[in-house]
């Protein structure tokens, strides 16, 4: 099925009408697409590292020169998922600096294989240092990757771009990008997952630095993020509540930490059938140790789970078996904000959420967050949003 630009549009638009988010994953294989069409996913993106994911590599293979990206991208992409996925589109992940290759031609291609649109990737905003200057000095530059979506863009496909600074989201708007995505680099998490990436709050500030470029020449530009410290629902609900993202793109965290997991647990199971019941429980605890091994993931779950009560880092650290400082420096760096900070902004956008869909009292949503004494929430909560609870609640009643 052919997925025009403007009826995606009129979808995605009626999502965000709806206050639902955008969610894009990039599959490898058929199997994955189905699957994430069945949980609800708006679109479906294929990338050559997403192909590469399926073969046991990190996304990083993308960018080496092990396959033909385009190539790849179009036997795959054609054969699995075009084929099979027929009500959300299927965008095509398309390797703009390629210099053996036609690209208006190309891109016809692309729309004539039944891609409902394309994307901009493997892309070079993802290279830095020499080995970006020596490929620019050749002529393959971020520039041909604006040029592959102007180029799209006028054809009637959909153009999403991703984007990695504030100038490069820029030059897509003005290609007539009709979503831009801000890009932190490869995912982390997982056992191929990237080790050195952006805090959470430093990928915030760039996804808002972005943001702003697109307000500022594109007040309805559709507004996603993807990769780097994000890739579980905390830390996407960390993003929604300090920008204006609308939605989020991810790979790795749909198609290959959760392949990870499930499939060595699983592989446990029928290796312990049969075992004793002491046996058994000494798999469980050993298997909770090593799902809390990545012990801020288990601060942010535990947060997420218990906002309402009484918390203290402490008291995290003793459950997590470690010191309160080493946490905290942990907690820190990955996050780029102290625990206390992270626990008031949850909180207080929990708040939020608590107002939109509920006609409490002010002081009973304090409670619900775990604020006893209500001053300090009404004060908390200005220094947050920038006024206060009863204020925030009246102008929610007329929009």
């Amino acid at each position: 099925m052919m997925h025009e630009r403007q009826e995606i549009l009129e979808s995605l638009s009626h999502q965000l009408q709806l206050n639902r988010h955008i969610i894009g994953v990039s599959c490898g294989s058929g199997l994955s697409a189905k699957h994430a069409k069945r949980g609800g996913a708006d679109m479906i993106l294929a990338l050559n590292s997403g192909r590469l994911r399926q073969m046991g590599q990190g996304s990083l293979s993308g960018f080496m020169p092990f396959l033909n990206s385009n190539k790849l991208v179009m036997e795959f992409g054609v054969k699995e998922l075009v084929s099979t996925i027929h009500d959300i589109p299927v965008i095509f992940g398309f390797c703009a600096t390629d210099p053996m290759i036609m690209m208006e031609q190309f891109i016809w291609q692309i729309q004539a294989a039944g891609f409902a649109g394309i994307n901009n990737y493997p892309s070079v905003g993802l290279i830095d240092g020499h080995f970006r200057e020596a490929i620019e000095e050749q002529g393959m530059c971020y520039d041909l990757e604006v040029e592959a979506i102007r180029l799209a863009h006028e054809i009637g496909l959909f153009t999403l771009a991703f984007v990695f600074v504030p100038e490069q989201a820029e030059k897509m708007c003005a290609a007539g990008a009709d979503m831009i995505c801000a890009h932190f680099g490869l995912t982390k998490g997982g056992l191929l997952g990237a080790k050195k990436v952006l805090s959470l709050e430093a990928a915030a500030q760039l996804a808002r630095d972005i943001f702003a470029v697109c307000d500022d020449l594109r007040p309805d530009m559709i507004k996603l993020v993807y990769g780097g410290p994000v890739y579980t629902p905390t830390d996407v609900e960390y993003i929604y509540n300090n920008t204006s993202a609308h939605g989020y793109i991810g790979g790795s965290a749909f198609d290959r930490m959760p392949s990870e997991q499930a499939i060595t647990d699983r592989t446990r199971e029928f290796k312990a059938a049969g075992q004793y019941e002491q046996d058994k429980l000494l798999q469980k605890m050993l298997s909770g140790v090593e799902k809390h091994y990545d012990y801020v993931s288990f601060v942010k779950e535990y947060v997420a789970a218990n906002y309402m009560n009484d918390i203290t880092f402490s008291d995290l650290a003793a459950v997590a078996h470690i010191s309160r400082s080493h946490l905290s420096n942990l907690f820190r760096k990955e996050m780029g904000c102290t625990f206390p900070a992270y626990l008031t902004n949850f909180r207080i956008h929990k708040a939020c959420e608590i107002i939109k869909q509920e006609r409490l009292s002010s002081s009973t949503v304090a409670e619900l967050v775990g604020y006893n004494d209500y001053a300090h929430f009404s004060k908390t909560f200005k220094k947050v949003i920038g006024c206060s609870p009863s204020y925030y609640s009246q102008s929610e009643k007329y929009t």
